[in-house]
């Protein structure tokens, strides 16, 4: 068995958009009476300020329920479920749908990196041969035969003993 580097892709799986909302950080306009945080009730004195959930936030009020990462800082994206702010891994983590790996059945969590084939999802550590079990690499090809992966030297030794024909993927 090979192994080797990060190569595969993220599995990204779209989120219902009631369940996502937008972050925008704003300039406070000296002129303006100062907003209310609807993190820790008090008014905004900061040069900047968020807005999220149709609400204005200090930068330092506006974080996941369950990491504490400072939801400004790591994208312009938030989730809410179950009366909780989350970032984006969090969401997933907790309420995110999973399929299973084609491979082994298994569950996949919704943020880990998979492999794609068609229609099939594997774990990264799932996607080798069937038959010899070989690793691949990237730029490695291999091939898909009813619903198998199978690297070129066992595609190329069922070509020969049921001649099928080569479809590279």
């Amino acid at each position: 068995m090979r192994s080797c580097g990060k190569w595969a892709r993220f599995s990204q799986l779209m989120q219902k958009k009631e369940k996502s909302f937008g972050i925008q950080m704003l300039s406070v306009q000296p002129d303006t009476k100062p907003k209310g945080c609807a993190g820790c009730n008090r008014k905004i004195k900061d040069r900047y300020l968020l807005k999220a959930l149709d609400k204005y936030w200090h930068e330092d009020c506006l974080k996941c329920a369950c990491c504490d990462c400072r939801l400004g800082e790591v994208g312009s994206t938030l989730y809410t479920k179950a009366n909780l702010i989350l970032c984006r891994r969090d969401y997933l983590r907790l309420f995110g749908v999973t399929g299973n790996c084609a491979a082994c059945s298994k569950l996949i969590p919704a943020f880990e990196m998979v492999m794609r084939a068609k229609d099939n999802v594997y774990h990264l550590d799932c996607f080798a041969c069937q038959l010899c079990n070989q690793r691949f690499c990237v730029g490695d090809k291999f091939f898909l035969k009813n619903n198998m992966i199978l690297c070129q030297t066992d595609y190329e030794e069922g070509l020969m003993k049921e001649g099928y024909a080569p479809q590279v993927r």
